[in-house]
């Protein structure tokens, strides 16, 4: 889908939802088929994000939404920070090994700001050592997809049930500690290893509006977000009746 289509889906009065630490856009593309005008920002250039984009520091963006009162024109906030801090890879392998650099962990601070929002949030983080709460646990097994890509998820102000956690049919393919493994699913991060091509990473995720490897590797599949959106909007239907 061309980025001009994308955003004449989500143009009329639907509720709008901020995006922030957007990268490309595959939560925002999730969110917009459920039904949700969408608003980004991230602090790097994201030429094919395909909704309005704010380019800057999210937690500044958000704060100074909160302080002039723009915030009241969102419904709900999602925010996919910088996971590095917290993520598997780095507090295990990296981390044993002595590889990598500090990173600053973004989440209170940003808990804070989104409390201070008054509205509903999501934190999306990849499984690890991240300070969220684990309300829900999403995988592309759930959605049929050719990536596992685990991802937890902390709702502020709502809540919805788990879906059920779909036995894995197989391994996710690439070498691993010298050995070569076959199986369902691609391997949608790094680049070495027996990785997934970027094609492989487009079919597998559902996205074909970027072809950046980094955004690609960084990006959650829309089933994700378009099932989250849906059950959002479904939670304010029944607290409305």
């Amino acid at each position: 889908m061309t980025q001009s289509a994308l955003i004449r889906r989500v143009r009329g009065r639907r509720p709008r939802l901020l995006d922030l630490f957007c990268c490309a856009g595959g939560a925002a593309v999730g969110y917009a088929r459920a039904g949700f005008e969408v608003d980004g920002c991230d602090i790097a250039p994201r030429p094919r994000y395909p909704f309005p984009y704010h380019q800057g520091d999210a937690l500044t963006y958000l704060a100074d939404l909160i302080a002039t009162g723009r915030i009241g024109r969102y419904a709900v906030v999602h925010a996919s920070p910088p996971c590095q801090a917290g993520c598997a890879l780095t507090v295990g392998t990296n981390a044993s090994q002595g590889w990598g650099r500090e990173h600053v962990q973004l989440i209170p601070a940003l808990r804070e700001l989104l409390e201070a929002t008054g509205l509903p949030y999501v934190i999306e983080q990849p499984s690890g050592r991240a300070p969220v709460r684990r309300d829900l646990c999403l995988c592309g097994e759930m959605f049929g997809l050719g990536v596992l890509r685990h991802r937890n998820f902390e709702l502020g102000g709502w809540t919805t049930r788990q879906p059920a956690h779909r036995p894995h049919r197989g391994r996710v393919r690439g070498w691993r500690h010298g050995r070569f493994y076959d199986g369902p699913y691609v391997a949608a991060y790094g680049s070495g290893g027996g990785k997934a091509t970027v094609a492989e990473m487009q079919a597998a995720m559902g996205i074909a509006w970027t072809d950046v490897r980094e955004e690609l590797t960084e990006a959650i599949p829309p089933a994700y977000t378009q099932w989250l959106g849906a059950a959002f909007l479904t939670s304010r239907t029944e607290v409305a009746a």
